[in-house]
């Protein structure tokens, strides 16, 4: 792999190659969608399992793969408690309704949903980064989960109470919570971004895209991407190396135009090409600047097995990672 070197003596290359291929990735989807089907849906945190295992065995920084741990038998474990959890809310819910208590039942439920979000965010990111290694040494995850549903709570209440306005804001403050709690054995990631330079870039983004009846949504596109990617680095010891989004907004739009293209021709069957398009897409357009030797990293974070709240997300539609 070529490294480029710049005039303060930090490296420049790719950080990420992604090596999968539609046809294999295809097989695994309709195989899991076919047991996920005569099962009727038990199969589904295996199926989950195995999509996962192999995106990330494709998956290649510095000339190794990454690895995911997890399995069918721990996120089953954790899909039957979210699904306990889900069922005993709708039961209260009911039981409040008949007993004509519908005002406390309405708020029993959103309070509960409120709560549900942060705790299936928080359990999903301690679960999923614990379970992912490379060259052996493990992610983790080290927020505290009452500290980041109060983090939570106040961010969703400030962004309601000013109608939506705060909500820039608020994502970048619990974008900074998780990923600067975000560990690679011993390397700490961190994420420093500002609310207003966020809220702005939407802003344009929002407004140019009415004015070009859609067209500059493309270019949008990628200054999100690279504002969530330029503003995080990994720091070891004294060393750091950043994040660097090379992806502009017209190979935005050609990934997304085909993608569209590829979905309506094959009436869906192109998923799975569209995935992997759209994974290595994204992976071969960021790279490392700076000094940081990965082979130092040492290992320090501990296994977690509960997949409660990777399940929970799931059931309540999240994209956490």
């Amino acid at each position: 792999m070529e490294q480029q070197y710049g005039q303060t003596g930090t490296v420049n290359r790719p950080a990420l190659t992604y090596n999968g291929d539609g046809g294999t990735f295809f097989g695994i989807l309709i195989l899991n969608a076919l047991l996920t089907a005569v099962t009727f849906g038990f199969y589904y945190p295996w199926a989950k399992a195995k999509k996962l295992q192999y995106i990330y065995s494709s998956t290649e920084l510095d000339g190794s793969r990454f690895a995911w741990h997890g399995t069918g038998k721990e996120m089953f474990k954790g899909f039957l408690k979210a699904v306990g959890v889900i069922v005993a809310l709708y039961i209260t819910f009911f039981l409040l309704m008949k007993a004509g208590m519908i005002a406390v039942a309405f708020i029993v439920y959103f309070a509960a949903i409120i709560a549900a979000v942060p705790f299936a965010i928080h359990g999903s990111n301690r679960y999923h980064w614990s379970r992912t290694t490379w060259r052996g040494i493990r992610f983790g995850y080290r927020g505290q989960r009452n500290e980041f549903i109060l983090l939570f709570i106040k961010e969703m209440f400030l962004t309601l109470i000013t109608f939506g306005i705060y909500g820039s804001w608020a994502t970048i403050n619990l974008r900074t919570y998780i990923v600067s709690n975000i560990r690679f054995g011993s390397g700490e990631f961190k994420y420093e971004a500002n609310g207003s330079d966020y809220f702005f870039m939407n802003l344009k983004g929002y407004f140019l895209s009415v004015l070009t009846l859609g067209i500059y949504s493309f270019w949008w596109q990628a200054d999100m991407y690279r504002f969530m990617v330029d503003h995080t680095y990994l720091q070891h010891e004294d060393k750091t190396f950043s994040l660097r989004s090379t992806a502009t907004g017209g190979e935005f739009a050609g990934l997304l135009i085909v993608n569209a293209i590829l979905l309506i021709v094959t009436l869906g069957i192109g998923y799975a090409w569209i995935e992997t398009r759209t994974l290595s897409f994204l992976m071969s357009h960021v790279e490392i600047e700076g000094n940081v030797d990965l082979s130092q990293l040492s290992q320090t974070e501990e296994e977690y097995r509960n997949a409660m709240g990777e399940d929970m997300a799931d059931l309540l539609d999240l994209s956490i990672i």
